[in-house]
């Protein structure tokens, strides 16, 4: 086993060697691999929520097309290898190993990071695999985000803009747009309904177009560009994303069979999963910003008004807990504070003191286990971060 396939983020090795924006060493990387990248077709996909699920639907429609694929995403969910798969399926510990091992053997001299390398290994892995697509989620921004490296970029993907890492892509709705449309390179691009108004402006000069609302017709169907589309993934947002995935599709030439049949397909891990267990339900959403935080919201709001429900949060240092607990506020009749396994993790203390401005019945944990064995509600919600959720997992699978 290579000693990075350890079940740590992209975003931890940022942290592990320090945020070093910019292609040039990725691109060194790809080159001393053989430049992998050129024999591979790259959807490359930006997004401050969204792209994600978007990487998911497309990953499944281009399965269902009898497309041999590799999609490459970030952070972790449930399990490191979960990042790097092959037609949906993880990559085993022996063959990852040695991807990233070839990676790191050629850095000698680059100072990557740890996610360069990683991002150079999923392209080495996906060509060693006989991958004709490469579905690439952006780690962070994407002018100057390492999967920006690559080449012979079939379409480029815009999901969402909204505030987030303001310090390294700007502190304006506009200069994110800006970042995100900097992946952008000489080949078609499509931005999803969900992407604000005021600033699409910076994707149409930039070539791209804009995939058309859809029109929702049950809990579970929605109707795009005249035809319905079932759909299995949880949550209002992801008509939207579907409706992206599906104009990328029309883009890339996929029948018209396999676009129906991988949207129904999909289902996202991690983004408003629940599992039933003891009469009890689980659900696990990422949600780590006001937009996905909203969509959370929105969902519990109009499917669990009327039970009494639990939330488990934690969240990055980086983030402000308040902002967030506020959208959820009258949601949950008790909320309890824990602390990612992460460096990166604010600390339960302090997100207890944002609880409690919130929350009339809010409490602390030293794990989300914990957490979970003292919430008393009939559903219990872990938010606030991925880094909770493999550990809510595990949890529920052993009850």
């Amino acid at each position: 086993m290579n000693r990075y396939t350890d079940g740590q983020s992209g975003e931890s090795a940022y942290r592990a060697r320090g945020i070093k924006p910019g292609t040039e060493r990725t691109r060194e990387l790809l080159d001393r691999l053989g430049k992998p990248d050129k024999s591979l077709k790259t959807v490359h996909i930006a997004g401050s929520n969204g792209k994600g699920s978007v990487a998911e639907f497309i990953t499944e429609i281009l399965v269902a097309a009898g497309k041999r694929v590799g999609t490459f995403t970030s952070p972790v969910v449930y399990s490191y290898n979960g990042q790097f798969r092959v037609d949906g399926v993880p990559i085993c510990d022996d063959k990852l190993g040695e991807y990233i091992s070839a990676a790191e053997n050629v850095s000698s001299g680059t100072g990557a990071t740890r996610f360069e390398i990683e991002t150079a290994a999923a392209f080495y892995a996906f060509y060693s695999e006989g991958c004709e697509y490469a579905v690439i989620e952006c780690g962070m921004g994407g002018s100057f985000d390492s999967t920006n490296a690559a080449v012979n970029k079939q379409i480029a993907v815009i999901t969402s803009v909204s505030l987030e890492h303001t310090q390294y892509l700007g502190d304006t709705l506009s200069k994110i747009a800006v970042q995100k449309a900097g992946i952008i390179g000489d080949c078609p691009a499509v931005v999803s309904a969900c992407v604000p108004e005021s600033v699409r402006n910076v994707f149409l000069s930039a070539g791209a177009e804009i995939a058309e609302p859809v029109k929702v017709t049950g809990a579970h169907s929605f109707e795009y560009e005249g035809k319905i589309y079932e759909l299995s993934a949880e949550g209002a947002r992801q008509h939207c994303n579907a409706a992206c995935a599906i104009k990328v599709a029309e883009k890339l030439g996929i029948c018209e069979r396999a676009v129906f049949d991988g949207v129904k397909a999909t289902k996202p891990e991690g983004r408003l999963q629940r599992f039933l267990r003891d009469g009890v339900t689980y659900i696990l959403d990422g949600a780590h910003n006001a937009e996905a935080v909203a969509a959370l919201a929105e969902f519990i709001g109009a499917k669990y008004a009327d039970t009494e429900n639990s939330l488990v949060f934690g969240c990055m240092s980086d983030k402000e807990p308040g902002e967030t607990l506020g959208i959820l506020k009258g949601l949950f009749f008790e909320v309890i504070a824990v602390s990612p396994q992460s460096p990166r993790a604010m600390s339960a203390e302090e997100i207890y003191r944002a609880c409690r401005e919130n929350f009339e019945n809010a409490k602390k944990a030293g794990s989300v286990s914990a957490a979970l064995e003292a919430s008393r509600g009939k559903t219990v919600v872990v938010s606030g971060s991925f880094a909770l959720l493999k550990e809510a997992k595990e949890w529920i699978e052993r009850k």
